[in-house]
């Protein structure tokens, strides 16, 4: 569980990021999301040709895992993240954040059906919550944009298809989670950046630019994405969408301190029912 919350924090600080790149350095959307998912690839990639275990056990795949891997490559990294992207350069990222806080509640439902994990009343009753909180944190004028809503609708339901396909590949553990983060982030990666050149041509970098990409692909996403699949083999599907929605509040405290972007009595409301739903799928699991 501590992986996967410091997971968390490191994905929230890269709303902030992302903003910078989007506004300031003006980089356009999907060609932002593939720098970035792109160098994040070739590094993990680099990590396993100096593993001879790991090498080892790319060269073994079979045919079915790499489908698995590759379907979570185009529906976790390319459809989910370049999503995303568009979404947070189209509306506030707060309006985005709020449509993805309803992945725990469909996850719940959806991992019922295609992984056997049935949810308890109480994991239930706290994605509930999780949902309700960001409805009342968002209880004001959203900002948003009819582009932007579709985008995040879009991510929203790759999100839970995500959630369901990592938590199928991880919880077997045949697989490190080194080498399932390497191969599907390297088949979105290639989707991304084929699609970002031929919609936006070949990307201008400045060096501020550079350095946000960097930090973006080796810490928040080679780090945190094989941290993450580590705690796939541990959480169930719907405990891992309850954790991942705290960025929620992170994203809420990262956006006032950096951004000047107070959550005001409403948006406290809002900060505290959500710990409490996610405090709930923690608690209900341990019992």
């Amino acid at each position: 569980m501590g992986a996967a919350v410091l997971v968390t924090v490191l994905w929230s600080s890269s709303w902030v990021l992302i903003r910078i790149g989007l506004d300031d350095e003006e980089l356009t959307p999907i060609t932002f999301a593939g720098l970035r998912y792109g160098l994040a690839a070739v590094v993990l990639g680099a990590v396993i040709l100096v593993r001879p275990p790991r090498r080892r056990e790319l060269r073994s795949l079979d045919g079915a895992s790499i489908r698995l891997l590759a379907g979570l490559g185009v529906v976790f990294y390319a459809v989910t993240q370049g999503a995303q992207f568009v979404a947070i350069d189209e509306q506030p990222a707060a309006t985005t954040s709020l449509v993805l806080s309803f992945t725990p509640v469909l996850v719940g439902i959806a991992a019922h059906r295609s992984l056997g994990e049935r949810p308890t009343a109480g994991q239930m009753l706290g994605g509930g919550l999780i949902a309700a909180g960001a409805l009342v944190y968002f209880g004001g004028a959203l900002g948003a944009s009819a582009a932007g809503m579709a985008a995040a609708v879009v991510a929203l339901g790759a999100n839970v298809g995500g959630a369901l396909l990592g938590r199928s590949a991880n919880r077997t553990e045949r697989h490190s989670p080194l080498v399932v983060t390497t191969v599907s982030m390297a088949v979105g990666a290639a989707l991304l950046v084929a699609s970002g050149v031929a919609i936006d041509g070949t990307p201008s970098v400045s060096p501020r630019a550079a350095l946000i990409v960097l930090w973006l692909a080796v810490v928040n996403t080679a780090i945190a994405f094989t941290l993450w699949n580590f705690a796939l083999r541990r959480l169930s599907a719907l405990e891992t969408a309850g954790i991942n929605n705290t960025m929620l509040v992170q994203i809420a405290v990262l956006a006032w301190v950096f951004l000047d972007e107070a959550p005001g009595l409403t948006g406290g409301a809002g900060i505290v029912i959500v710990t409490a739903g996610v405090y709930l799928t923690q608690l209900a699991r341990r019992v």
